[in-house]
């Protein structure tokens, strides 16, 4: 039984969703908190802190939005001609995992472009150490860019693999 692969419309629809969850969960926090507001979540290790970043991720190169825009403006175009590209051929993983980037991406090009600033509200403490607050679209990127590694990853295991069956097959042949 052959299986059906689904549209491109369904990636680009992923990507949609993607964006529109950062979307809905970053005007959430602007109208439900003011400006370095917390909310517990679980104690001090996890709280929903209202902040306003400036810079890319984890608050570094503050004050580069032309950058910032240039750079994901190339990130985006590279990510769709992948996607096009990778749906050819078919690896399910990295169709998952670039719209995952893609509707991060676009999310926080979308503050950095309107607004010049990204909204992060996700804090996580460790004893006495604060990780970088964040929001659903890093997530998104840091997902999607693992995925994408995983997917490096399992492509070369499996070229090595295959490479090794063929090499023993040849020397089947010549014997």
């Amino acid at each position: 039984m052959q299986s059906r692969r689904v549209g491109i419309w369904f990636y680009y629809l992923w990507a949609v969703v993607v964006f529109a969850l950062d979307y809905a969960s970053k005007k959430l926090i602007e109208r439900s908190l003011d400006l370095y507001e917390q909310i517990p979540v679980i104690g001090d290790f996890f709280l929903i802190t209202s902040i306003r970043n400036r810079g890319a991720a984890f608050g570094i190169l503050e004050g580069k939005r032309v950058f910032f825009i240039l750079i994901t403006v190339v990130v985006v175009l590279a990510i769709l001609w992948y996607l096009h590209r990778t749906y050819k051929s078919g690896s399910k993983l990295m169709l998952f995992a670039l719209p995952t980037v893609l509707g991060g991406a676009v999310g926080n090009f979308l503050d950095r472009a309107l607004f010049g600033e990204v909204v992060d509200f996700l804090q996580f403490n460790f004893g006495s150490y604060t990780f970088p607050i964040f929001n659903l679209a890093d997530v998104a990127i840091c997902v999607g860019v693992g995925l994408i590694i995983l997917d490096s990853l399992l492509t070369a295991r499996q070229e090595k693999k295959n490479e090794h069956e063929h090499g023993e097959q040849s020397e089947e042949q010549t014997v």
